[in-house]
């Protein structure tokens, strides 16, 4: 059903891929937005048990495509490094495909909220949770349940590993 990585040679492991999501802070979705255009926006996330998490109002273009079709794509961008005198980047990115939803249910929707908030500020819970109480009914919550996650590097970083 997905594509076959075209240089496996660059492939990072599964669990190279997992640290990609749990570290970084935001990425880029990408829904079937409105006339069949994709849509790509930049958003905060966590990861949790092969999931992502993201918290936005409760309407609005990502909304409604996620709406309108349920399959989806984030992407990270874990590191960029220009090398000009080698005309190109080092880099290392991860994506991830899967069905995303909505979260309906409060039960489900506010243990979602939760993990966001303590990714983000992890040494103040009680803060946390007073600002989920008194933002909850205006927020939204969505889901992405990945089914599928790849991660790639620059044959440069590859090759750095392997001297290790």
């Amino acid at each position: 059903m997905f594509r076959e990585m075209r240089r496996k040679k660059q492939a990072l492991s599964k669990q190279e891929t997992l640290d990609i999501f749990e570290r970084n802070t935001s990425g880029v979705l990408a829904v079937l937005g409105d006339e069949e255009y994709p849509y790509a926006v930049p958003l905060s996330y966590t990861y949790c048990d092969s999931k992502l998490y993201f918290h936005g109002a409760k309407s609005g273009h990502k909304l409604d495509a996620i709406q309108n079709h349920d399959k989806a794509s984030f992407c990270i961008i874990d590191k960029d490094q220009i090398v000009p005198d080698e005309y190109t980047t080092y880099f290392r990115s991860a994506i991830a495909f899967g069905k995303i939803r909505i979260l309906e249910e409060e039960a489900e929707k506010r243990a979602a909220i939760e993990k966001l908030a303590i990714k983000y500020t992890p040494n103040n819970e009680e803060g946390c949770m007073q600002e989920i109480a008194k933002e909850f009914k205006f927020l939204c919550m969505i889901e992405l349940d990945i089914e599928h996650m790849t991660g790639k590097e620059a044959i440069e970083l590859v090759r750095e590993k392997q001297k290790q």
